[in-house]
């Protein structure tokens, strides 16, 4: 059984494709609450610095997820669901000027879903 870390909804993903012809490949951090909250901040590929205390969690819309080590350890038993809402995200992400931004929501992992979360980190 596969389970994603992440996932987007349809909305995400289109808003991404949008980004993506605009500004070329892109790269996701989801922001510890810094200068702008805890919102996924979307950067041109390459753009964030991503360090050995950060994670990959994932693809959406073809472009990678990162969240730092520590922040993980209290999402780590759900799934984050990147969406999409009218407003103005951070300053720094990409999509501000579109009046859209991205938004993490998350579920909680079945027991099945833990189980192979589980058994893929000790493999």
């Amino acid at each position: 059984m596969e389970v994603k870390k992440v996932t987007a909804t349809d909305a995400a993903l289109e808003l991404i494709n949008k980004l993506k012809e605009r500004h070329g490949p892109l790269m996701f951090h989801q922001s510890g609450g810094c200068c702008d909250g805890s919102s996924p901040m979307c950067f041109p590929d390459g753009e964030f610095r991503v360090g050995s205390s950060d994670m990959y969690l994932g693809d959406i819309g073809g472009s990678p997820f990162y969240m730092a080590k520590d922040q993980y350890e209290y999402w780590k038993h759900t799934q984050l669901i990147i969406d999409v809402v009218d407003g103005r995200g951070g300053m720094f992400s990409l999509e501000g000027p579109e009046g859209k931004r991205f938004l993490t929501r998350s579920r909680v992992y079945s027991e099945e879903e833990r189980q192979a979360l589980q058994e893929e980190t000790q493999a």
